[in-house]
């Protein structure tokens, strides 16, 4: 009778209605929720019951990253598509590399590239605009012009989406770091964000005055596809941007080695970042050990992931991170 009673279907209860008002209360709490109406409320709190139910059925998993009920949980996948990330892209300018790794040089086990940038480099937010090819470009000059000169210059994404449109970018509707690159390139440079702030809209008229501050010299595409490039340029260079396909289950990404379900064609791309560093997980670390990754940069705040990165599996050309890789020289 005892054995029945642990192995039989009674022996599990779900959280009672009581205790999950509760949570999605605290959710509400939490994350500074306000709605306009009962009918608005209602559907949010469904749409943040099958994101709960996404969230644990993860969990359930012995997978080696974990999932939580962050910020995003009240909106649908389309709603977060539209708010959050940007068309699907064409890498073509990785189909013919211009920058090569040098087969002979010897790389080092790990990197962390957070650990040698000694300045404030805090994670920025893109908001409610599909702008993230903005914010993985300006991560990558960022960092490269302190590599370079020593001093951290915060950098205008704005700008970026005002004025880079003649080189196949979209504003909040998308582009690639690739063609940013060119477009700082050939307009003379990239001004700060305090003289030309972000307002995460588009529409506005370009007021790039060509006095930027950080000027690059030229842009290194690495081959799409090829990712022991890839990690020989964040292993030997610095910061790369990437791009890759985010579906539905990473936005809820809190910690681990990400290794969803994804596509890696380069048309299906949606999400712009920068490769920070690399590694491997522990052996003894649990549902992630022994696991290769790469550590990266996104643009959904600080809060989000491991502070405003994650880290996603290395080695198999994960949701096609390795098809539209590029990082700048700086002039």
């Amino acid at each position: 009778w005892m054995l029945y009673f642990l192995f039989s279907p009674l022996a599990y209860s779900p959280p009672e209605p009581a205790e999950v008002d509760a949570q999605w209360r605290s959710w509400q709490l939490q994350h500074r929720k306000n709605y306009a109406s009962e009918a608005d409320i209602a559907a949010r709190r469904l749409t943040w019951l099958e994101s709960r139910e996404l969230v644990e059925e993860q969990n359930a998993r012995p997978d080696s990253w974990t999932a939580e009920l962050n910020e995003f949980a009240d909106l649908t996948w389309p709603e977060f598509q539209a708010k959050r990330l940007m068309a699907p892209q064409n890498c073509s300018a990785t189909h013919v590399a211009s920058w090569s790794s040098d087969a002979s040089a010897k790389l080092p086990e790990a990197l962390d590239w957070r650990q040698k940038i000694l300045a404030p480099w805090p994670v920025k937010n893109q908001a409610h605009c599909g702008s993230c090819w903005t914010f993985s470009t300006v991560g990558s000059m960022e960092a490269h012009v302190y590599l370079k000169y020593g001093a951290m210059k915060n950098l205008s994404e704005q700008q970026l989406v005002d004025c880079a449109g003649a080189f196949h970018n979209h504003g909040c509707n998308g582009g690639l770091p690739s063609q940013a690159f060119e477009y700082i390139h050939f307009a003379g440079g990239l001004d700060t964000e305090a003289v030309y702030p972000y307002v995460g809209k588009t529409g506005k008229t370009c007021a790039y005055d060509k006095q930027g501050v950080a000027k690059v010299s030229a842009i290194n595409n690495i081959t799409a596809y090829d990712e022991a490039a890839l990690l020989a340029a964040v292993g030997s260079r610095g910061p790369v941007s990437i791009a890759f396909q985010v579906s539905a289950d990473f936005r809820f990404y809190k910690k681990g080695v990400y290794d969803g379900v994804c596509k890696a064609s380069p048309s299906d791309v949606n999400h712009a970042v920068v490769a920070v560093g690399y590694g491997v997980s522990p052996a003894d670390g649990g549902r992630e050990g022994g696991k290769p990754f790469f550590i990266v940069r996104n643009s959904w705040g600080p809060t989000w992931g491991e502070e405003g990165y994650f880290r996603i599996a290395r080695g198999k050309n994960k949701c096609g991170l390795a098809d539209c890789a590029s990082f700048p020289s700086i002039a």
